[in-house]
């Protein structure tokens, strides 16, 4: 069997700029005939009033002249009322006059052959004295008449007057303005048609072909590809409003509610983030802390001025793993430096016993054993959580190969288990982590321009509902007016810092449901607390 040749996906029969063409087509040819029949109506209309004005001028003058009047009352008037019926007939532009008695036997007309003969035609309304209209085909054919009474010097009614004008006349003048007419439309039909051919085509470049349906389509598809990216996607306009924001970004920036068309300052973003959107030049790989995330920002123009495009990258895990990656590194610098401290130790004690110093030796090896162990037990005993031991251990070893030494307070006290699971020990390593760092370059500095050794205390306990971490140095201290800057981003007094240490402490205990303060004594002293219970966590 041979295989069924493959075909084409069926494409539309037209595209929707070609549907739209036709509808428009037939639109704008519907109105220019609807235009043209009402220009004809109403001209028409006007052409018909005014060959009923001339007709009825004409039959009441002529039934006005004396000299109809008194040829009335003759035997004969039919030599004096034919000859001037004719001469205003003539100079009125009417098709006829016509002149007869109160039994409609014409006295003049047109014909001299329909002398003598019955008006056809209604006249009773004007032998009961009044001046009437219609439209009544009699010896010239269909014609728009008038006919008028003849009145005596006692006002009686002694003869009619009738004058009209033939529809074929009319329409003969309605022939030139209706070849305008005719013309205007085929123009207006034209040119409509050209503007809406120029529109479409336009029309057609912007939708590549597409009909309706496949518009329809590629605009779901290109709805659920936005909402269904993991990185945060947030499209602005030229005025820096919101078009687009799609489920990532609401969640990594906590957005909730109708953000379209809303400003990008009026959705609570925190201030360095906001500055970045709003900066004359694209942002590239830029880390911005929000109230519980860290956030790596990208900014790119869309087009010549039709707005930008925000990406999103959540970094917190990625952070704190960073964190921890640091610590760990931090712990086996700490490891290498004690095996390089204890092998010189060791070669002491070995040269004190070749020596055959062994009381000195003995010493010397009880002394340096009790001065670690001393140390080790104080933080195991006072601290049963072993992340937080293992984590002060260790920043007291890197303090004390940097000169600093690190103590822990005597009424630190923290038994294991005490912390509930839902406080991650992953937040416990940055702020704990981040204050011992800061305090112990603080004290660094400070001491290399000010006489004495330097020294960090730490606090950690459970204090009722709560834990406690205090950490306090023997630095210059932080400035009251700074107090409020400190926690945020880029803020730094290290001349390659990068300024996030603080603020991811702060973001961490603003995630716990905790409170960091920034107080004084020798130097900077930094307290966070954070609740034990979940429902104290706002």
């Amino acid at each position: 069997m041979t295989a069924a040749p493959h075909r084409p996906a069926r494409r539309p029969l037209r595209s929707l700029a070609g549907q739209l063409f036709a509808v428009q087509v037939v639109i704008v040819a519907a109105v220019v005939a609807g235009g043209a029949v009402l220009a004809y109506l109403f001209t028409a209309q006007r052409a018909e009033d005014s060959a009923l004005r001339q007709v009825t001028a004409a039959a009441t003058a002529v039934a006005d002249a004396p000299t109809v009047r008194d040829a009335a009352l003759r035997p004969d008037p039919t030599p004096v009322v034919q000859p001037y019926a004719e001469r205003v007939r003539q100079d009125s532009g009417v098709d006829f006059v016509t002149v007869m008695d109160t039994h409609g036997i014409r006295w003049a007309h047109r014909d001299p052959a329909q002398i003598g003969r019955p008006f056809l035609g209604h006249i009773d309304r004007a032998l009961a004295g009044e001046t009437s209209h219609e439209t009544y085909t009699g010896t010239l054919g269909s014609s728009v008449r008038v006919v008028t009474p003849v009145r005596d010097d006692r006002g009686r009614v002694v003869a009619l007057v009738s004058a009209g004008i033939t529809v074929q006349s009319i329409s003969r003048q309605l022939s030139g303005p209706m070849l305008a007419l005719v013309g205007v439309a085929a123009g207006a039909l034209v040119l409509g048609g050209l503007g809406t051919y120029l529109a479409n085509a336009r029309l057609r470049r912007h939708t590549h072909g597409m009909g309706a349906d496949e518009l329809s389509h590629l605009y779901e598809y290109h709805q659920a590809t936005l909402h269904s990216v993991r990185e945060g996607l947030v499209l602005l306009d030229r005025d820096h409003r919101v078009v687009l924001c799609n489920d990532a970004a609401r969640e990594l920036l906590s957005l909730e509610g109708q953000l379209d068309g809303m400003p990008v300052t009026a959705l609570g973003l925190p201030e360095s983030l906001v500055h970045a959107v709003l900066g004359p030049g694209p942002a590239v790989d830029e880390v911005h802390l929000t109230a519980e995330r860290v956030v790596v920002l990208n900014t790119s123009p869309i087009g010549t001025g039709l707005g930008s495009v925000l990406t999103l990258r959540d970094h917190t895990e990625l952070q704190s793993l960073a964190g921890e990656l640091d610590s760990v590194r931090g712990f086996a610098d700490a490891l290498n430096a004690q095996t390089h401290e204890a092998a010189n130790r060791l070669h002491a004690v070995v040269s004190l016993i070749e020596l055959g110093r062994h009381r000195e030796a003995v010493d010397f090896a009880t002394a340096e054993l009790a001065l670690a162990q001393r140390l080790t037990d104080n933080v195991v005993g006072a601290v049963g959580e072993p992340v937080l031991a293992a984590l002060l251990l260790g920043k007291a070893s890197q303090a004390a190969e940097r000169g600093v030494e690190l103590a822990l307070t005597e009424d630190s006290r923290i038994d294991d288990g005490v912390l509930p699971p839902d406080l991650a020990a992953r937040d416990l390593v940055t702020v704990l982590g981040n204050l011992i760092d800061n305090a112990v370059d603080a004290a660094i500095e400070n001491a290399a321009r000010q006489p004495g050794p330097p020294e960090v205390t730490v606090t950690a306990r459970v204090s009722g509902p709560e834990l406690l971490l205090r950490v306090a140095d023997t630095g210059a201290g932080i400035d009251e007016a700074a107090a409020d800057e400190v926690f945020r981003r880029g803020w730094t007094t290290k001349q390659h810092g990068r300024g996030l240490g603080l603020a991811l402490v702060a973001q961490a205990a603003r995630r716990n449901g905790g409170t960091v303060e920034v107080g004084r004594d020798r130097g900077a002293v930094l307290t966070v607390r954070l609740p034990l219970q979940r429902e104290a966590v706002r």
